[in-house]
């Protein structure tokens, strides 16, 4: 049978139909990630690879489970199964090495969005505070540390994010210490990331950055989407205007 990478990857939108995942619009629209199937012409098991996560649609497909896009370097990923059945495959093939995780899907909606309380919070952040939308000088220094990079790291270069993404960065004295940015861009809308530095956890930081993002997004008629890693991402995404969805199974996978 064998896995073929597609470079049409609107092929797949039949099997990908009704799932509402960012990761599967940026890829199927071609705007970025990697998209793989059984067949490039008619496909009944299909993949979409973007960053961190790898999505499976269709009829469960081990070669698929298995597939490492070339190049790829890191031996870990988060696979997110369409049903069951994926998911049985995915315990099934990757054994010890995956982790069942509880994800928090957000509704894509703007009705929660009040303008006067996001402005209200971004101008809250007080001293030793400042943000600043993401510009080269800062886009590096994200990129140079561990903990941030995941903000920009899906774009080729800061030509590319300074093209296409959008972000926000809380400084200390220079320093970049939360930031909120765009882990991927889609037809329409980014998927928002947002990162913390330890030390500055739970001082609002992350919060203001969101907001300002939210805003700045809301201005250029873009739609910042938001999906949940855990609970206490949903609650910062409560505070901001959005409404949780619904919860959905996932595998982190170690040894990749």
């Amino acid at each position: 049978m064998g896995v073929v990478e597609l470079k049409d990857p609107s092929v797949l939108h039949t099997l990908f139909a009704g799932w509402e995942e960012t990761i599967i619009w940026s890829c199927l629209g071609g705007v970025m990630g990697r998209a793989y199937a059984d067949d490039s012409i008619a496909p009944s098991s299909g993949q979409v690879v973007l960053g961190d996560f790898s999505l499976f649609s269709g009829v469960p497909n081990e070669e698929l489970i298995r597939n490492k896009p070339k190049g790829r370097e890191s031996d870990f990923i988060i696979m997110v199964p369409r049903d069951e059945a994926w998911a049985d495959k995915i315990e099934e093939v990757w054994q010890t090495k995956a982790k069942k995780v509880i994800r928090y899907a957000i509704k894509k909606t703007d009705k929660g969005f009040q303008k006067e309380k996001l402005e209200k919070i971004a101008n809250g952040l007080t001293e030793p505070f400042t943000l600043h939308m993401i510009d080269e000088e800062i886009y590096h220094k994200i990129m140079a540390e561990s903990w941030s990079r995941d903000m920009c790291s899906q774009f080729e270069d800061y030509e590319d994010y300074n093209a296409r993404g959008l972000g926000v960065a809380a400084l200390v004295h220079g320093q970049v210490v939360s930031g909120a940015s765009s882990y991927s861009v889609y037809p329409g809308g980014i998927e928002i990331e947002i990162d913390t530095k330890s030390d500055y956890r739970r001082r609002g930081a992350a919060l203001a950055c969101g907001a300002r993002l939210i805003l700045e997004c809301l201005k250029r008629g873009i739609y910042p989407s938001w999906d949940a890693q855990n609970p206490g991402s949903v609650a910062l995404a409560k505070k901001l205007g959005y409404e949780p969805d619904h919860e959905y199974i996932a595998y982190e996978i170690s040894g990749y």
